[in-house]
């Protein structure tokens, strides 16, 4: 039952009073001892939340929920295709791994505030680590499996944890690829060693152990149970690492205390979860949908949650997210919109979608990037239930913008927008000066302080990097490094990265709408527009589109379409007049489409390929495609006078 208080009155009352509000909202955890002071601020003048409060996630998300009668619920599905392998854990099963496990790492010399750093796909054991750590006060620190050896290196001289905790292997695909050598190899790279490698066994490959360092994952869970430890509200409960622009990665640090309060609003405000319902969210545990929505989220409101280990397509085929909505009963489905533009890419008449039995679902969640119009039309249409665009960032941990679909008088998605500020969040569109913009104006999207519970109240051991990167170009306000606007009605809208704001000819032109015009192409199933470098006129857009499954339009009738209705629909001053047809787009893991490398590459700017790159061969196929058609690295040799 959505609560009583609509919309508008909550986002006003949190705005008001903070303090006041989110003391509230404190109110339905268990504290050990409850907070003295809901918000104050450190000798850096940082934000804090829940001063003098002590609690303890682990025991939020699972012996409370155990204690209160839901010991027999399933708390966790694992569904994995990839191994063929499908096990519910109940509350009270998961609580008896977990606090085994938190025994074993007691057991080798982890105490409060060590780090430790877990390297494992979706699998439970996974999940086990992070509750594990969470329950005896150590920080974890999850890396996605598979990450390149120097790039974990980086992160282990960061965090210097006291032990590593990886599985034996992960499988894509078909394909298994082994990580203990991976993890070999990157501790030899780092200057810090960890005192302990803890390796779980996967039936597909068996790692070797190192005698002396490296110790079996079912080994320390056969060590005694033990109790939660009541941590301070503002202890660490993980790192989390994202790109920063100097190429150094940035630790997003979490604590107990906000986290928790936040994260337990949001299941029951923006997502709309009851207590024993189900919840499957199509992410990784390496990034930060991982985190607050399959692991801590659902649990800490007493849900059912679904990891899934597996992909949206060929998994076996584009149907398995609906296989798994309808066998699971999942009432909510969180994903990226990348992930159901591979769906439509392979089913594009949604037909694998009718051969399940999908009444359950009550709405699909987006977020990771812009959801193109099309896209959220087609999942629409599809589904049948309503599809809800929102906006958030590792930084935040939890959504900014959205419909908040547990709140009465909340106004409908609206295709192309990330909706409304969600409570706690007062989010203004400024100009270059730092003045709010009038509707329908593009501009920087930021946060005016204080940000609210479950934000990230520094970077891990670097508060100087922390003020500089987000508080220091507007004071007062978080900066988020998007652009965006707000229409006449306060719907926002999220256009990308700043620095994806391309200017031709001293128009200030934003790639998010002409993708948004492309992607609405019937042919075309996912795209990127880049600026790139021109002597005449600063900048040209070139787009790149993936063409849907069993389309044999020619690449330059398309380009004749694309280009005119670009030119319809902004005007002849974008100069858009190159279309590059590619088998994929270059992505991150977590489903992010590389634009800032792929501008790079197509200025001939030197670049690292990013770690997070889920297959380098990609630019070099686009590196030739560029080139064939004359564009990016040869544009200025090839058209001079243009």
């Amino acid at each position: 039952m959505k609560p009583a208080c609509s919309y508008a009155a909550t986002h006003a009352a949190s705005l008001a009073d903070p303090a006041a509000f989110w003391l509230r909202q404190a109110a339905h955890l268990h504290w050990d001892t409850p907070p003295t002071r809901p918000l104050s601020q450190d000798a850096q003048g940082f934000y804090r939340w829940f001063e003098g409060g002590e609690l303890n996630t682990s025991f939020l998300c699972l012996d409370y929920h155990v204690q209160h009668g839901r010991g027999a619920q399933p708390a966790l599905i694992y569904d994995s295709p990839v191994t063929n392998t499908l096990r519910t854990y109940t509350y009270a099963e998961l609580l008896d791994m977990t606090e085994r496990f938190a025994g074993g790492l007691r057991a080798i010399g982890v105490g409060l505030g060590d780090r430790v750093i877990i390297y494992m796909p979706n699998m439970p054991e996974a999940v086990v680590a992070m509750l594990a750590c969470a329950r005896i006060g150590a920080v974890h620190s999850v890396v996605f499996g598979g990450f390149a050896p120097h790039e974990l290196a980086v992160r282990i001289d960061d965090a210097k944890p006291h032990a590593i905790i990886c599985a034996s292997g992960g499988m894509e695909f078909d394909r298994i690829i082994p990580y203990k050598p991976l993890v070999d190899e990157a501790v030899a790279k780092a200057t810090h060693k960890p005192a302990h490698v803890v390796v779980c066994q996967r039936d597909f490959v068996t790692a070797t152990l190192q005698p002396g360092r490296d110790l079996d994952y079912r080994k320390l869970l056969q060590a005694p149970p033990i109790a939660a430890l009541p941590v301070p509200a503002t202890h660490p409960l993980y790192i989390l690492y994202t790109s920063g622009t100097t190429g150094r990665p940035k630790g997003v640090l979490r604590d107990h205390g906000g986290h928790a309060v936040a994260l337990r609003f949001s299941m029951e405000a923006i997502y709309d979860l009851a207590p024993g319902e189900v919840m499957f969210t199509a992410s990784d545990i390496g990034w930060a949908v991982g985190h607050s929505y399959i692991v801590y989220g659902p649990l800490l409101r007493g849900c059912t949650t679904v990891l899934y280990e597996g992909k949206p397509v060929r998994t076996p085929d584009a149907g398995a997210f609906w296989r798994i909505v309808a066998q699971h009963r999942a009432r909510v489905m969180f994903t990226a919109p990348t992930a159901i533009r591979a769906i439509k890419k392979e089913d594009p008449e949604g037909r694998l979608a009718h051969k399940y039995e999908l009444s359950c679902l009550r709405h699909l969640f987006l977020a990771g990037e812009r959801c193109d119009p099309a896209t959220f039309a087609w999942a629409q249409q599809v589904l049948g239930v309503p599809v809800v665009d929102h906006w958030w960032q590792t930084e935040s941990g939890w959504p900014m913008l959205a419909t908040l679909v547990g709140l009465e008088g909340m106004p409908p998605p609206r295709p192309g927008s990330a909706g409304h500020p969600v409570p706690g969040y007062d989010v203004q569109i400024l100009d270059e000066a730092g003045e709010p913009v009038t509707a329908g104006t593009t501009g920087l999207v930021a946060v005016k302080l204080p940000l609210p519970p479950g934000c990230f109240p520094t970077l891990w051991n670097d508060d100087a990097r922390f003020h500089e990167a987000y508080l220091a170009t507007f004071p007062g306000y978080y900066l988020s490094g998007d652009g965006g606007y707000r229409d006449s009605e306060g719907y926002c809208y999220i256009m990308g990265r700043v620095d994806d704001v391309i200017n031709v000819a001293g128009h200030r032109l934003s790639t998010g709408e002409m993708e948004e015009i492309l992607a609405a192409h019937p042919a075309v199933a996912e795209c990127a527009v880049l600026g790139i470098a021109d002597s005449l006129r600063g900048q040209v857009p070139v787009g790149l589109v993936v063409l849907k499954d069993g389309q044999t339009i020619g690449e330059e009738a398309l380009e004749k379409e694309l280009v005119a209705t670009v030119r319809a629909r902004i005007g002849p001053l974008a100069c858009f007049r190159t279309v590059l047809v590619v088998k994929r787009l270059p992505k991150t893991r977590s489903g992010k489409i590389l634009r800032k490398t792929l501008r790079q590459l197509a200025d001939g700017e030197a670049f690292a390929v990013p770690s997070t790159i889920d297959d380098p061969l990609i630019l070099d196929e686009i590196r030739a495609g560029l080139q064939r058609r004359a564009v990016g690295l040869a544009y200025e040799a090839s058209h001079p006078s243009q």
